[in-house]
Parts: C-alpha cells; structure tokens; sequence
C-alpha cells in the first residue's frame, strides 16, 4: 500500500473516531443534563413539600396556641351587671364552652399535624370535663386512630376507656384496660391504667374485681400517686 493511500485511511480512522467520540460526548451531555434537570425537579419538589408542612404546622400551632390561652384564662366573676372584663371568662364553664370550639377548629383544619392532633386531644378532654362522654370517646378514638405509637395517641387510650366507662360502656372501657395493664412498654404507667381499671370495675359494680385491683396497686406500686386510694380501697 502505498504511504498517501495509508495515511488517508488514518486520516478516516481517526475522523471516525473523533465523530464517534463527538457523538458520545454530546450524548452524555444530554444525559447529565436531563439528570440535572431532575435532580433539581426532585429538589424543588421536596423543597416545597416541607415548606408546605412546615407552613401547616406552624399555623396549626398558631391555632391550637389560641385555644389554650382561652383554656387558661383567668376566671374572674365581674361586678353584678357588669361585662367580665377583657380577657377573662365569669365562670369556667363559659371559658371551657369558648376554648372547645377553638380545639375542634384546629383539629378539623389541620388533622394530621402534631399540632392537630393535640387540639384533638385537648377537645377530647374537654368534653370529658363537660360531662360528654359519647362524644368525648369518639374525639378520643381518632386521636388513637391518628398518633397510635403517639403520646396523644396512647394516652387517649387511657381517657377514651375512663369516658366509656362513664357512659356507661363498662365491658368495653374494662377490656380495654386490661389489656393496657398488661402491656410492659407502654406509654401510660401501669399504675395509671390500674387505678382507672379499678374504678371502671366500680361502676360495673363488681366490688370483688375492683378490690383486687386496688390490692395490687398497693402491693406492687408503693411509690403510686394513687397509693392513698389504693390503701383505703384495698380493704
């Protein structure tokens, strides 16, 4: 071969190969670029996400910071015939009727927030202190049904078996307790779950039960807060 006749097919070999590599170069460069423009698609996307439930919770609490300050305000009977003044409430059943709507207002607006859930929590509890077991109980179970592994969630178990139990509901508030007296790692002192057990089995009337239970706070929980009940019940 002759040496012009070599040196043209270098010159196409190394052409081809400078056009493969342009090739590949300009197709890795779209790749990268299209990776770029989802990874910052992604970015963005979870950037506004928690901006989202940041803004959620921050305005769940802002609500739910309003219904406590109105359960916590001062209780001040005014003059006869007089407004009671700013600020304050002439009873506490007028500033428990004020504050529940403001829980249940947080809770319907923000349900799966921290903070949602805790107005819910709080209502629940309102309504027990009113004397509205049914719907205290139904307040409670969604607490329970939202934040399950939750504080909320677990100490509403508790508070939703002691607002059945005075409905009137004693097999279901009496199962329900036992079955947390007998759990080793849960949230509510055992000593807790006791005490409302025993109560519960009051109301059931069944004495001998209650008695039982009483004895075992005594017997195994010296330190209880419940211990002076527990002593006097005892028998």
């Amino acid at each position: 071969m002759k040496r012009d006749e070599r040196h043209h097919l270098q010159q196409n070999e190394f052409a081809n190969l400078v056009s493969r590599t342009s090739g590949g170069v300009r197709a890795h460069s779209r790749g990268v670029g299209m990776a770029a423009v989802l990874i910052i698609v992604a970015l963005v996307l979870v950037g506004g996400y928690f901006f989202w439930r940041n803004n959620r919770e921050e305005k769940a609490g802002a609500m739910l910071a309003d219904a406590a300050a109105t359960a916590q305000a001062e209780v001040r009977p005014p003059a006869i015939g007089t407004p009671a003044a700013s600020g304050t409430f002439a009873t506490e059943q007028a500033r428990t009727e004020a504050a529940l709507p403001k829980f249940l207002a947080a809770a319907d607006a923000y349900p799966s927030t921290d903070a949602g859930i805790e107005a819910r929590y709080h209502a629940a509890v309102t309504l027990a202190q009113m004397g509205r077991y049914p719907e205290a109980v139904q307040r409670y179970q969604e607490v329970v049904d939202r934040d399950r592994k939750g504080i909320h969630g677990q100490t509403a178990r508790l508070g939703l078996a002691a607002a059945a139990s005075l409905a009137g509901d004693h097999d279901r508030a009496i199962q329900q307790l036992q079955t947390m007296s007998a759990e080793t790692n849960g949230a509510v002192p055992v000593d807790a779950v006791l005490a409302q057990l025993a109560r519960a089995f009051e109301r059931a009337g069944k004495t001998t039960e209650a008695t039982a239970t009483w004895k075992r706070i005594k017997d195994e929980f010296p330190e209880s807060i419940y211990l002076q009940e527990a002593t006097q019940k005892a028998g």
